[in-house]
């Protein structure tokens, strides 16, 4: 039972971080709530089964499908949040809930209100033992966010548009003055965000074997408890934080004396971190 757990934690854990490195991501570049992020997520996954249906293999519709959603995330930063960066943090919150919302409405309009499946045939076989089952859907969503936090951490860390963009969520005009384009790293943020958030939402689809246009209503509050958890902008603290949630979630739902719902868990750690450390877990302390 354990080992069970183990890994359906890090499942769940490997979606949660996808999301939540994403939000992460645009909030230490611009210090805005990115509720929209939620929205395409849902593109993702929405995308991404209609891609499947076109072309038969998964890996390329979950590619081209995550590519699509990177560039809906600068289309997103262009025309939503450029123009209002200088207003109050209310007004790109705002903006961001009322785009959200819009956004699940023209999915109800483009691929109806109800639940598709969303089935993909796997080569990779499952692992079945006697104590533990790890399905082939398991091993592929592990996999692809192995694969895409060791590429990010390559990207922040090695590469000259990394370091712009971490030098951008240190000090955004003082990057700008020493003259790095500050445009097309903010773009560039909002595109690799939204790449892992469009991946993320064909990862779940495929787990969950549907999709639909409101299933980013949950997922967006969770991200944003990860944020708050790992510390804002922290994208290290927003992969630790994902994977502890994931795991409290999993072992309190499966122990039998918890009587919570598992969407409750996730706001009483929030509480209880922001009471003893409301800077997150790899947040700075302020003041």
């Amino acid at each position: 039972m354990f080992l069970q757990n183990l890994v359906n934690s890090l499942v769940l854990g490997s979606v949660y971080v996808l999301i939540a490195v994403g939000l992460t991501l645009v909030y230490g570049i611009l210090r805005i709530l990115h509720i929209a992020h939620a929205g395409i997520y849902t593109f993702g996954a929405l995308m991404g089964l209609t891609l499947y249906r076109l072309t038969g293999n998964i890996l390329i519709s979950m590619i081209l499908s995550a590519v699509l959603s990177g560039f809906l995330g600068i289309l997103v930063y262009r025309y939503f949040y450029r123009k209002v960066l200088s207003e109050s943090r209310i007004v790109p919150l705002v903006i961001s809930i009322g785009l959200f919302v819009a956004m699940q409405d023209l999915y109800r309009l483009i691929w109806g209100p109800y639940k598709k499946a969303f089935s993909v045939n796997f080569s990779i076989p499952d692992i079945v033992t006697e104590n533990l089952i790890i399905t082939r859907d398991q091993i592929f969503i592990v996999l692809v966010t192995v694969i895409s936090l060791v590429a990010l951490y390559f990207i922040m860390n090695k590469t000259k548009w990394g370091k712009a963009l971490r030098a951008c969520a240190d000090d955004l005009q003082m990057t700008g003055a020493l003259g790095i384009n500050i445009e097309r790293t903010v773009m560039l943020g909002f595109f690799i965000g939204s790449f892992l958030a469009g991946l993320a939402g064909v990862l779940v689809g495929i787990y969950d074997n549907s999709v639909y246009p409101t299933m980013g209503e949950v997922p967006s509050y969770k991200a944003f408890v990860v944020v708050v958890l790992g510390g804002f902008g922290s994208l290290k603290g927003a992969v630790v934080a994902g994977f502890i949630l994931a795991g409290a979630e999993t072992f309190l739902v499966a122990w039998k004396g918890f009587f919570l719902p598992r969407d409750a868990i996730a706001f009483i750690a929030m509480i209880l971190l922001l009471m003893f450390k409301p800077s997150g877990i790899f947040g700075r302390e302020t003041g």
